[in-house]
């Protein structure tokens, strides 16, 4: 007897058929995604900047780790947005990586606030003990808690100065200067201890804002001084090496869940090791700006750090009491 395409178990013969076809195909294809992997990592910075270098150095290294079977695509200078616009982007898994500057996600993280507070190493070699130790760990474990951004490793490496309109002879001269400053609690608290008028100004206004009195000076490592170009307006320097940046190289929740063990080992390899490379680069490129402005006419001034210490001590403490921030706080502070 002939069976027609539309005998009831012919059809099912070849539907099973298919199906089975289908599910194959999706095995060695789930087979073949799994094996590979793209990123997106996005940053605020240009070509030149340590961001960029930094994510450079980690697509090279996680593509000498995986053999080529994870790919990085680099988007940089603010394609994506600004920093926090990518963090919520990471937030909600619809990016990747982006390096992130912690004092524009405190409104995400309670915890990011700690690295707002002013004059929180001793030295070079204390930052990088914070931020490689134990303690470095802690702080990013909690802001992860936090956001469901994954902390990989840090960057940064700028040292932060005070860039002023005036001559800081002596710490005097602070009294009632307008300083531009990040609105964060524990910048606000020193910075007004130490007698000077915090101001909030956005940042492409900065220049102008130098020109024509409506701040006096403002807060800034000097890799940033000389290519925004405030000395040719603020040609003051206090060196109060007040803080030492540090960034976040970040990593979406959504995108660790997908990753295989031995994917996630490779990323956080490389990303240790770019953020090594990326720290060396920034500390480099802020020495040599600070020798560039000197030559373009910037006055260096010294400042009694230990004083500076001294006056914001008790009103910062207090202020790191109400944020909730005293263990994070205790635990940089006796890093060793």
């Amino acid at each position: 007897m002939t069976q027609h395409w539309t005998d009831p178990k012919t059809v099912s013969r070849l539907t099973r058929g298919v199906v089975t076809g289908v599910l194959l195909a999706g095995a060695m294809g789930a087979t073949v995604s799994a094996q590979a992997l793209e990123l997106r990592f996005g940053h605020g910075g240009t070509e030149d900047t340590a961001y960029h270098l930094g994510a450079t150095k980690f697509k090279e290294l996680i593509n000498e780790k995986s053999d080529g079977d994870i790919g990085v695509e680099i988007l940089g200078n603010s394609v994506l947005g600004h920093e926090t616009e990518m963090f919520e982007q990471q937030m909600a898994g619809a990016l990747d990586l982006s390096i992130i500057n912690p004092g524009l996600i405190t409104d995400f993280s309670p915890s990011a606030n700690v690295f707002s507070i002013p004059f929180l190493y001793r030295d070079e070699a204390h930052w990088k003990t914070v931020l490689d130790g134990e303690v470095g760990r802690e702080i990013a474990d909690q802001i992860t808690s936090e956001t469901d951004v994954r902390i990989l490793a840090f960057y940064g490496g700028g040292k932060r100065q005070i860039v002023s309109t005036e001559p800081l002879e002596s710490l005097d001269d602070l009294e009632g200067m307008k300083l531009r400053t990040n609105p964060t609690k524990p910048l606000i608290t020193a910075w007004e201890a130490l007698g000077a008028d915090p101001t909030v100004m956005e940042w492409e206004e900065i220049y102008t804002g130098l020109q024509v009195g409506a701040i006096d000076g403002l807060l800034n490592e000097a890799e940033w001084i000389h290519r925004m170009r405030f000395h040719e307006v603020a040609p003051h320097i206090g060196l109060s090496e007040h803080d030492i940046t540090v960034r976040l190289l970040t990593l979406s929740q959504a995108t660790w869940d997908r990753m295989t063990e031995e994917q996630r080992q490779m990323v956080t390899e490389a990303a240790e090791e770019s953020a090594s490379y990326a720290r060396n680069v920034q500390l480099e490129q802020d020495a040599e700006a600070l020798d560039l402005l000197v030559e373009e006419g910037a006055t260096l001034h010294e400042l009694d750090r230990e004083r500076m210490q001294e006056i914001v001590k008790e009103p910062l403490q207090d202020v790191i009491e109400e944020m909730g921030l005293s263990e994070l706080h205790e635990m940089i502070v006796n890093a060793e």
